[in-house]
């Protein structure tokens, strides 16, 4: 394979991940690592070095978006920016030195465990103004965000429970190069009580800092390829950018539904090949 057809395979492949990540809410990352282990036949720790990479990326170009709207919550992301970190780093430091078909079977379950929550039903009935946590009183994590009807006030519960999910969301972070935003959204969302749109937002606020602190260790290690980064993260922002004009005119759930078959689909793969050895 000529380099041409390389990165012209790399470009259109990464703006398919940056669309179908906007759509479902699962990250590029869920489909680049795929491509780039089973598809081109690159190491998986080059491929997780690359989709940190690209996480950086997109997620800053997002969360200013959000936080002009004034929907992230920049406290929370700041405070649990401090367990995602930590955990990023530990993952990153672990994937150095365990055996790739290892990370691709950890990778495999991850990614259909994300699937799953990307189409689960939500709870609706939650009263989000019922009286929260003392920590978060005292942290002044409590806030509020707008609507079409009005603003809405949050008080948030289980700040302890929800800072050690975030210290095992970063580790998984750090050692899939994924954002692992299942289980952030698993510690906001569900343990903590937060709106889920604040609570996706804060979430995309802080992946590109816990990608950034993991990519550092892949960086020292020689795990990222300028080479391979360079089509990729421009196609996933452009895929982005499409999915987000797509997005309020497609029926969401039947969206994620499929591609969360694919998802699962691709995640089976990349635990088989963890199996016998092909990665």
């Amino acid at each position: 394979m000529n380099i041409e057809l390389f990165v012209l395979i790399l470009f259109a492949g990464a703006v398919l991940a940056g669309l179908l990540g906007s759509l479902t809410g699962l990250g590029g990352g869920a489909i680049i690592i795929p491509l780039l282990t089973m598809g081109l036949g690159v190491d998986m720790r080059f491929a997780v070095g690359t989709a940190l990479v690209t996480s950086i990326a997109t997620s800053s170009g997002a969360a200013a978006a959000y936080i002009r709207e004034g929907i992230t919550n920049t406290r929370i992301g700041m405070f649990l920016e401090i367990a995602t970190t930590m955990g990023a780093v530990i993952g990153a430091l672990i994937a150095v030195y365990m055996p790739t078909n290892i990370i691709a079977l950890i990778f495999g379950c991850v990614l259909i465990f994300s699937a799953y929550m990307s189409v689960r039903k939500k709870d609706r009935n939650i009263d989000y103004s019922a009286p929260g946590d003392k920590w978060g009183v005292k942290m002044k994590l409590n806030g509020s965000y707008p609507t079409p009807t009005g603003i809405v006030q949050y008080n948030v519960h289980r700040v302890a429970g929800g800072y050690s999910l975030m210290t095992f969301a970063g580790v998984i972070s750090g050692l899939l190069g994924i954002g692992s935003g299942a289980l952030k959204v698993l510690a906001m969302d569900i343990a903590m009580k937060i709106p889920f749109k604040v609570s996706t937002t804060t979430s995309n606020f802080m992946i590109g800092v816990t990608a950034a602190a993991s990519a550092v260790i892949y960086l020292q290690r020689g795990y990222i390829d300028p080479g391979l980064a360079m089509p990729i993260v421009p196609g996933v922002l452009l895929g982005a950018f499409l999915g987000s004009k797509i997005l309020p005119r497609a029926n969401v759930q039947k969206l994620r539904l499929l591609f969360s078959l694919v998802i699962a689909f691709l995640a089976l793969q990349m635990i088989y090949n963890g199996l016998t050895d092909k990665i």
